[in-house]
């Protein structure tokens, strides 16, 4: 019996010395609880699955996924070990799933950037990654209210791949890119049309950024969790119907080519977050062009990475 239990202690001693290995499904949230204090970091045990909270399995761990983002392999750590132990666990139903990213410095955001929906427009494949910007405050939750503003009577949909930002940096090269990297999401980014392509000057900003316009999560998914964030199936459905069906594949600059390209202009943060552009199907090039209205309920899927669902009011 103590030959037994020496070896029980050296195999544990043994475990406890071995790095952790990256996990899969690592698919971090932030959330809210009626029992409990302010937003909360949490792990979604699954795509649909149930809540780990971060917070109560170590109470020194910021509660806001910048900070997380912030604090590195520190923080990753004690993710994983919360994974492993698959404690303590909320019920879905008693949660309310924030965006996965809040606040960020920046949210960059990528125009014709799939080679398919390039074709849908009769236009060039650009040779450049075109970029603008939505302002922070147009982030909402994965299944928060899309917002109809009285100012737009052409508002759009648009599923794109989102990834976040882990590691700061500047002038990163390509090659070096995906360790800045903290993982991908599921974004929407709702458009008016109007004011996107007519007012403004023809500037894209205004009419990408009204509030709650970039439906973000459910989770953030880490990069190690993801098979290939450049062959992901991605759709769109608008009160059930198939609106967009794609692949990542389609992308004409890919995560590395796009931290490459952006941190020569500006410093990446953590939490800065990336739109990736948008598969054809969208509403303004239908014929006739078709627009979300009230009541309306849109779906934004990506393979590995959730669905997010909106109502729009």
């Amino acid at each position: 019996m103590l030959i037994f239990g020496r070896r029980r202690l050296l195999t544990a001693l043994l475990q406890a010395q071995k790095p952790f290995q990256p996990c899969r499904n690592m698919r971090l949230v932030q959330f809210q609880a009626p029992h409990l204090a302010g937003p909360r970091l949490g792990l979604e045990s699954g795509s649909g699955g149930d809540v780990i909270d971060l917070n109560a399995f170590d109470p020194t761990l910021p509660t806001t996924m910048i900070q997380f983002l912030e604090q590195g392999e520190a923080s990753l750590s004690v993710a994983r070990r919360a994974l492993a132990a698959q404690l303590p666990v909320l019920p879905r139903s008693e949660v309310t799933f924030l965006a996965p990213v809040t606040h960020p410095d920046k949210v960059v955001c990528v125009g014709l950037n799939y080679v398919d929906h390039c074709k849908e427009q009769n236009v060039p494949v650009p040779k450049e990654p075109i970029i603008f910007s939505k302002f922070g405050s147009s982030i909402v939750g994965p299944y928060d209210d899309i917002l109809l503003p009285p100012e737009s009577q052409e508002v759009d949909w648009e599923v794109e791949l989102a990834f976040v930002i882990g590691k700061k940096g500047k002038h990163i090269q390509a090659t070096d890119a995906m360790a800045h990297v903290a993982g991908f999401t599921v974004a929407h980014d709702v458009s008016a049309r109007d004011w996107q392509v007519r007012r403004n000057g023809k500037q894209w900003l205004l009419g990408k950024t009204f509030d709650t316009f970039c439906p973000l999560g459910p989770a953030l998914v880490t990069k190690d969790s993801v098979a290939d964030p450049h062959n992901l199936s991605i759709c769109c459905r608008v009160n059930g119907e198939l609106v967009q069906s794609s692949n990542t594949k389609q992308m004409v600059f890919k995560t590395e080519q796009l931290v490459a390209w952006v941190s020569q202009f500006v410093t990446l943060y953590p939490g800065d977050v990336f739109l990736t552009g948008t598969p054809p199907g969208v509403g303004m090039f239908r014929k006739p062009p078709v627009f979300l209205k009230k009541g309306d309920e849109v779906q934004c899927e990506i393979e590995e990475l959730g669905v997010i669902v909106n109502k729009v009011v």
